[in-house]
């Protein structure tokens, strides 16, 4: 099983409501991803959001500029919204990723935690599963093959276009993102496309039957086993102490839940809940070294998984948080996870 973090660029802002400066956050970034090579975790994923409180609107961007620094880590997308998006603009985008990386780049295509880039590209909501399902059918085509003759809704069609750079291999990566409809896991699996499930609130056990769903119908149409990938994203911090690092995190946590869900209709956040989140049927890994190896080994055994990504930022906690949690991670849990999964 595969390691990893994940992130949306999460800016720190404080008790008065003033939100850290983009530059800084994106140093840190950089800083953190290579961090994360040096202590061998397997990949690293980052979101697109087009809101005040992240600081990042392109992913690629932030994986080039990662590709530089590091040597062996896998460089990804947490999402890429494909909706609101050129899948021949993003497939060049990744592929010379792929380039600079030495074939370490992937691309994550998801329909996107918030709706403000489709206003902002100039895509009507009430196309969002058709803008989705095309885009979706454009960029796997790109992918299997450099000429296209392609006509959709949404997009001017091409005629015999050529479409580069390449990727390395003449592949690029592609993983799906899904909630919890099963018409995305049929998809996905009818696909045979590797699939992030992503759990972050209730129970994780409730998802076991979209997990078995996806690869009954991956099996059902064929797609060679020994290719199958599933992978878990999950909200995560690690610390030394459990109770210290949950009263850390708490706050932090409980801020961004209420500042999200007052735009949804949420209830306010209880200390209740992150405290339910972090037992061991729930959905948040946010404890200490030991915890945090059992509860990632018991969501590998219940699903089945290939791929792990704590999602670490959250809220934005702290730099210095996040690179002691990004060293325990390294140097501590990854190590005992892969030992025990070898037994």
């Amino acid at each position: 099983m595969e390691l990893g973090i994940g992130m949306f660029g999460d800016l720190q802002i404080n008790a008065k409501g003033e939100i850290q400066p983009a530059q800084q956050r994106l140093q840190e970034i950089i800083a953190e991803i290579k961090l994360m090579d040096e202590v061998g975790l397997d990949f690293y994923g980052i979101g697109e959001h087009h809101r005040p409180d992240y600081a990042v609107s392109s992913p690629e961007i932030i994986l080039a500029a990662a590709a530089t620094v590091t040597k062996n880590i896998k460089l990804s997308s947490a999402v890429s919204v494909l909706s609101s998006s050129d899948p021949v603009k993003l497939y060049q985008n990744f592929a010379t990723i792929d380039l600079i990386s030495n074939g370490r780049a992937e691309l994550m295509a998801g329909r996107g935690s918030f709706i403000e880039s489709f206003p902002l590209f100039g895509y009507d909501l009430q196309d969002y599963d058709e803008l989705y399902e095309e885009k979706l059918d454009l960029l796997l085509k790109i992918n299997a093959s450099h000429k296209i003759s392609w006509k959709g809704k949404f997009r001017p069609e091409l005629n015999n276009q050529e479409i580069l750079p390449r990727a390395v291999n003449d592949n690029l990566k592609i993983w799906v993102a899904v909630g919890g409809t099963p018409e995305s896991v049929e998809r996905a699996g009818r696909l045979g496309l590797p699939v992030m499930f992503a759990i972050i609130g209730g129970q994780p056990i409730q998802f076991k039957p979209l997990f078995d769903y996806y690869k009954k119908v991956y099996q059902a149409y064929g797609h060679d086993m020994n290719k199958f990938e599933v992978g878990l994203h999950m909200h995560t911090l690690f610390g030394e102490n459990s109770n210290e690092i949950a009263d850390y995190y708490y706050p932090l946590y409980s801020a961004v839940m209420n500042r999200i869900g007052k735009s949804r209709g949420w209830a306010p956040y209880q200390r209740s809940q992150f405290d339910s989140g972090r037992s061991n049927s729930g959905a948040l890994i946010i404890g200490d070294v030991n915890e945090s190896i059992e509860k990632i080994l018991a969501m590998e055994e219940t699903f089945g998984l290939t791929r792990f990504s704590a999602h670490m930022d959250v809220g934005g906690p702290s730099h210095a948080t996040l690179m002691k949690s990004i060293e325990l991670f390294g140097s501590k849990i990854a190590p005992k996870v892969r030992e025990a999964l070898k037994k």
